[in-house]
């Protein structure tokens, strides 16, 4: 049992193995075991291991908890380990309460449909991916977090997507079915999320069609975001990481010499143009929006210089 539990045991454990209330305090008088929390106890000296402090905050919380929030989607790898409070959700029949700064302790209606079996116990990918972005601080931050593990294959849209019905989160609902619609349109990366929020729908420019296919020296190539739809040919490339691989290089520089001999237009970004200068960014595009006859005008969005571009 300590070897399942990392060192860990619960008073009530204690007493089934036949150990008395003075036999467990002196063993924490000297020195041989260390009170963790209330009823937890360490059957060795020094700091507890992550691992450890996992156990202890599940046998506090009692036998339904299961890790949940920051801490499950460290287990499921959506984010690095971090030295913070052990996350766990009970049913609203249990008792205990958060222990800051070591455990926090949330409740849910939905617990029989939101957990997995596991060692440890813990939420579901879909739940513990909505968990986090309720978390964010903004709307915004929600859908960018959403959209960040959605694209990286951390967890499928088709989970998320049916959960946000069955399960409607306390806030940020409209925000994060918005970046679900996104990541069905065609949305690939956070990069092309940035893209086309703060760029092309919060300077009212039209929405691009993106994964768009083309034919590239006899292969399917798919281009992020193209305007043909409204009559311009234009192609806008978002170069992630992967651009700077040698093959990918040789491939992007093909594509647009395929691109030139068709007489497309062609504009290429980044992370640093479209996170940190969205409204240049726009008002290039719309610059060769209109030069294809475009009319449409191009908004003002609150991150804007004071003159109208």
């Amino acid at each position: 049992m300590l070897t399942e539990q990392h060192g860990l045991v619960q008073l009530g454990q204690l007493k089934d193995f036949g150990l008395t209330s003075e036999a467990i305090r002196s063993n924490v008088r000297a020195g041989r075991w260390q009170s963790v929390l209330r009823g937890v106890y360490a059957t060795f000296t020094g700091p507890l291991p992550r691992d450890s402090w996992i156990a202890a905050a599940l046998l506090y919380a009692g036998p339904a908890a299961v890790l949940s929030h920051r801490t499950a989607a460290e287990v499921w790898g959506m984010r690095p380990e971090s030295p913070g409070p052990v996350h766990v959700t009970v049913p609203y029949r249990c008792s205990a309460i958060s222990q800051p700064p070591l455990v926090v302790v949330h409740r849910s209606r939905a617990f029989d449909h939101i957990t997995v079996d596991g060692r440890p116990p813990l939420t579901n990918r879909a739940d513990t991916t909505i968990d986090l972005a309720v978390a964010e601080p903004s709307a915004r931050d929600a859908q960018r977090l959403l959209t960040e593990l959605v694209t990286s294959r951390r967890v499928a849209v088709e989970q998320v997507r049916p959960r946000l019905v069955e399960r409607p989160p306390p806030r940020y609902k409209k925000a994060l079915e918005q970046a679900v619609n996104r990541v069905n349109s065609g949305v690939q990366s956070a990069l092309e999320e940035r893209y086309a929020v703060e760029v092309e729908a919060a300077h009212a420019l039209p929405a691009a069609r993106r994964q768009a296919p083309f034919r590239v020296d006899g292969r399917t190539l798919f281009e992020d975001a193209v305007y043909d739809h409204i009559g311009v040919p234009l192609t806008v490339r978002l170069d992630g990481k992967t651009h700077l691989d040698p093959d990918v290089a040789l491939r992007d520089r093909r594509r647009d010499n395929t691109a030139e001999l068709a007489g497309r237009s062609r504009l290429v970004f980044g992370w640093k143009e479209v996170s940190t200068q969205p409204c240049g960014t726009a008002f290039e595009v719309a610059t060769v929006l209109r030069r294809h006859g475009w009319q449409g005008p191009l908004q003002r969005c609150p991150k804007c210089p004071g003159q109208r571009p």
